[in-house]
């Protein structure tokens, strides 16, 4: 799930998942940290989710993916949409 505010200078945008599913670490990643994992990693938070949230510039195009344990990759159901193998996301 993404959740989105706009700042001023940016839109704050939040990549959600469950607390366990996929189990283990996941980061996502994407063109806004030159595909790095562990740069964004999501922890977990009282509600029971697991967050990080990326300040993006405001009217930019990004695209992303989740990486978890065992070199799992998967993608957002919730982006703006699909572009190939990943998933975009529009600020």
């Amino acid at each position: 799930m993404l959740e989105r505010s706009v700042c001023k200078d940016c839109t704050q945008i939040t990549f959600a998942l469950p607390a366990d599913t996929p189990p283990g670490p996941v980061s996502v990643v994407g063109d806004f940290n030159d595909w790095q994992p562990g740069i964004h990693t999501l922890e977990p938070r009282k509600d029971g989710k697991r967050t990080v949230t990326v300040d993006l510039p405001r009217k930019t195009s990004h695209a992303f993916r989740y990486l978890a344990a065992g070199d799992y990759w998967f993608n957002e159901e919730s982006a703006d949409h699909q572009d190939g193998p990943n998933s975009r996301i529009h600020t």
